[in-house]
């Protein structure tokens, strides 16, 4: 019979065929069938498994058990493959890796091979009391090889360089090819491994800072798959990712005779803050290959002591140089490139106020704004050709890097106000704090297709409305992040009625409030995010509310495209930025765009001391001497000392008859704005730096000491100990201990019917929440416990409302940024009035820290 079987099963070739018992082998005409089931469904249920046999004659002599034993071993093996194709993948970018690092391992041991040349020769010099200018210049001839010295000190026999003759400005850039290689593979500069940038696989790459150079400079070194000149033709075009360049116009292109090419750059770069003049670059670049096949492209600046030819001045900028920089791109085995970058530029730090210097004098902040940039941006547009980003709201990537470049440039172009863009500056109402700027004619700068849908047929235009002031104590990351979460913490509501109907007619005239309705909350919609989550695109929906009941009809909710970058604490030297524009609901491709918002620069903790106060306006900071007021949490600068800049910038439309109401409520509104920032700014700093604070800062009300008193003499009823210290009576004594208490201590309200709200928080407890006690109204008690602390709170809810208290074991609750903080312990009691009638229930966190 098993001889008979295996005779039909054999002529067949629609049946299965069995080897032994043990294994079920398919015909090609089975495994095509299967095939194509599995490609639209990989895992079938039973029912799907069964109907398959049905339908399909060729497996009907199959039994569904194998059918699933099939599907089984599909799946297995496409999990194999993927596998190991990643494998493969970690594979060759170890195998880069480890060429990078070995590389990087040379140059440090020839870096410090000389360091030790130079140490010893220094050393002779000193002992035997010789040393002269020749003996000087006898060790710098030592301590660099002959390479370096005709790279670094090229000999004044070249042809004459001038813009008429090629062969010069080839010598020019022969220099600069050889000067930018001594950096970028060389011992040229003395690189510093930036802190917190750990090469691997999935890393960024190597980023290095300058020390001890002219001007600053960064090196970073990388990982990217895509082909050398792919990644030259993208980081020639400036513009799309270095964010603060306005413009770069190539003047001339000469062909060179070994197949490379020269040009002469002009560009223009925006300035951060609203103190400080814009920049400008003359420069040559110059793109060549190399005999390993590298692809390389340097520039440096043309000046008079280069000896090409020198652009003429423009007004309104500083003359910046840039020093031999620029991309040496190799090809990688297996696809791929490992690319260097080095960026140098001297940027006459000496032009600026004192208190700006350090943004113009820092290595690390040139690196995250242009070299790391720069290989952020190729590794997006990487994964982006690979398809490994997937994007939300049906956009193109190229359609959302666009949205996030015109969102920068449109902000920056705010900020700057150039004149040429038809910016021009408004006479002042005597205070100098706010500056007003208009712009008649912005079809520059906006593209004239927007004015139609903008403006009126009888004439408007834009004005910004602009301020800049010094952060003392504030991270960046954590000032734009609390604005970024807490819109009503600062946006100014109530603006002027009037003000506001008269801009009724233009979607784009208030950024943040709609005529009729104020937005009560806000809904974030995530749209794009950059490869390290260090930059998000995202539409904002403000729900809107009415005034009055006859403005129900115009409420209408209002949408914000908003881009917020650097919220990551761990970034150094970060700027930390958010952006917004008004849009309408159909959100096309060109929508017009009138960016407003925040941009906040670290500064360099100074060594000479701590700077004028907390938070100020900078413009008055730079008139104050060293004898003026220093907040109280200024006393130790060794504890606690950073230093940032906050610039404001916030743009309105108008209509020509109505240009100075429009002028007075951007005054008003951007005033009102400052104001909240600084309190903000105030309340999130560390809590050591609050420790000073007087009464007057606390939340000082009757209403305040009243509870203050109440949450006190209900811990002792409840739980016979004693919250406070004894000696603390009542009063405003018993409110500030309970305010600057080490443990964090809430209240809210006591709703059977609703999620308890929080109504009060002493200083411990804003850290912990990351909030102000204005946006601490927002929050509610189930937000911020976890999933266990919130069952444990339920089955004790019982045990407080009949007992009075109860003591919460440690666990974990969650701050309004989304961090956790652990606690030991909590306790949890009823807050009764003089009434003996529930009030709010009390939190009380020990030991708490964020994890």
């Amino acid at each position: 019979m098993s001889l008979s079987m295996h005779r039909d099963l054999s002529n067949d070739n629609n049946k299965v065929q069995m080897d032994n018992g043990k294994y079920v082998r398919y015909t090609p005409e089975q495994v095509e069938a299967l095939e194509r089931v599995y490609s639209e469904c990989p895992k079938p249920s039973s029912l799907r498994r069964q109907q398959l046999i049905r339908e399909c004659p060729i497996l009907s002599n199959i039994e569904p058990k194998q059918i699933k034993v099939w599907f089984q071993n599909r799946r297995c093996r496409e999990k194999q493959r993927k596998e190991a194709s990643r494998l493969q993948s970690v594979n060759r970018k170890l195998t880069a890796m480890n060429k990078l690092l070995m590389e990087e391992n040379d140059r440090l041991q020839k870096q410090v091979s000389h360091l030790v040349y130079e140490n010893g020769y220094m050393k002779q010099q000193l002992h035997t009391g010789s040393a002269t200018t020749t003996d000087n210049n006898s060790c710098e001839s030592v301590v660099m090889s002959g390479q370096h010295q005709q790279q670094q000190n090229p000999t004044p026999q070249h042809p004459q360089r001038d813009a008429n003759n090629p062969a010069g400005l080839l010598a020019i850039a022969e220099e600069t090819l050889a000067e930018f290689l001594s950096k970028a593979t060389g011992t040229a500069v003395d690189w510093v491994q930036m802190i917190g940038m750990k090469p691997g696989p999935d890393s960024i790459g190597i980023v290095a800072v300058s020390r001890n150079c002219s001007g600053v400079a960064a090196r970073a070194c990388g990982l990217v798959s895509l082909e050398p000149t792919k990644i030259a033709e993208i980081l020639k075009d400036r513009p799309s990712w270095f964010r603060d360049c306005r413009c770069l116009d190539v003047l001339s292109v000469i062909p060179t005779g070994n197949g490379g090419t020269i040009e002469l750059i002009y560009m223009q770069t925006f300035a951060p803050t609203t103190l400080a003049a814009a920049r400008d670059f003359w420069t040559l670049r110059y793109t060549t290959s190399l005999e390993d096949g590298s692809l390389v492209v340097c520039e440096r600046s043309l000046t008079s002591s280069t000896g090409g030819p020198t652009g003429p001045p423009t007004s309104n900028f500083i003359r910046a140089e840039m020093l031999p920089s620029g991309f040496l791109i190799r090809p990688c085995d297996g696809g791929g490139s490992i690319i260097h970058i080095v960026d140098h530029v001297d940027l006459d730090v000496w032009s600026v106020p004192e208190v700006l210097r350090p943004l113009y004098e820092s290595s690390k902040i040139l690196a995250q704004k242009m070299t790391i940039a720069a290989l952020r941006h190729i590794r997006q547009i990487a994964q982006e050709t690979s398809g490994e980003i997937q994007y939300g709201g049906g956009r193109q990537p190229a359609v959302l890097r666009t949205f996030s470049q015109r969102l920068c440039r449109g902000f920056n172009d705010a900020v700057n106000g150039f004149a040429d863009d038809g910016w021009s500056l408004l006479g002042s109402d005597g205070v100098e704090d706010v500056t007003i700027m208009i712009n008649s004619s912005p079809g520059k700068f906006l593209g004239s297709q927007y004015n139609t849908s903008m403006f009126p047929s009888f004439g408007g235009g834009v004005l910004c409305a602009k301020a800049s002031m010094l952060l003392q104590n504030v991270p960046p990351a954590l000032l734009v992040r609390f604005l970024r979460e807490h819109r009503s913490e600062w946006a100014d509501y109530g603006v002027d009625t009037y003000s506001a109907a008269c801009l009724k007619a233009s979607p784009y005239a208030v950024p943040s409030a709609r005529p009729g309705g104020f937005p009560s909350s806000q809904v974030i919609l995530p749209l794009a995010h950059t490869v390290e989550h260090e930059e998000f695109l995202e539409v904002v929906r403000l729900e809107g509310h009415a005034f009055t009941p006859e403005d129900v009809a115009l409420t209408r909710d209002m949408y914000l495209l908003q881009l917020c970058s650097g919220i990551d604490e761990n970034a150094v030297g970060a700027c930390a930025q958010l952006v917004f524009a008004p849009i309408d609901e159909s959100f096309a491709d060109d929508a017009p765009l009138l960016p407003s918002g925040f941009r906040v620069i670290p500064l360099d903790p100074k060594t000479d001391g701590p700077g004028a106060s907390r938070t100020l306006d900078l413009a008055s900071a730079l008139e104050v001497g060293p004898g003026s007021n220093r907040s109280a949490a200024d006393g130790d600068a060794n504890n606690y000392n950073l230093r940032s800049v906050l610039t404001i910038a916030f743009q309105f439309t108008f209509e020509n008859h109505l240009r100075d109401n429009v002028a007075s409520m951007a005054r008003h509104y951007v005033r009102s704005v400052v104001g909240s920032v600084q309190r903000v700014a105030m309340a999130i700093a560390p809590s050591r730096l609050n420790s000073n604070m007087g009464p007057n800062s606390l939340p000082g009300s009757p209403e305040a000491l009243t509870l203050a008193h109440w949450i006190c003499r209900s811990y002792r009823i409840h739980t016979g100990g004693e919250l406070l210290r004894a000696d603390s009576q009542a009063g405003e004594s018993l409110l500030k201990q309970l305010w600057h208490h080490s443990d964090a201590i809430l209240c809210c309200s006591l709703k059977t019917n609703a999620s308890p709200v929080f109504t009060f928080a002493n200083q411990a407890g804003l850290d912990m929440l990351e909030t102000t006690l204005v946006a601490l109204q927002d929050i509610m008690l189930d937000k911020i416990l976890d999933e266990a602390g919130r069952k444990i709170l339920c089955s004790e809810f019982s045990k407080i409302m009949e007992q009075g208290f109860a003591y919460l074991p440690a666990g974990i609750c969650v701050s309004s940024m989304g961090r956790p903080a652990s606690y030991e312990q909590a306790v949890a009691w009823k807050v009764l009035n003089d009434d003996e009638e529930n009030h709010c229930l009390a939190f009380v966190f020990t030991n708490w820290c964020f994890v």
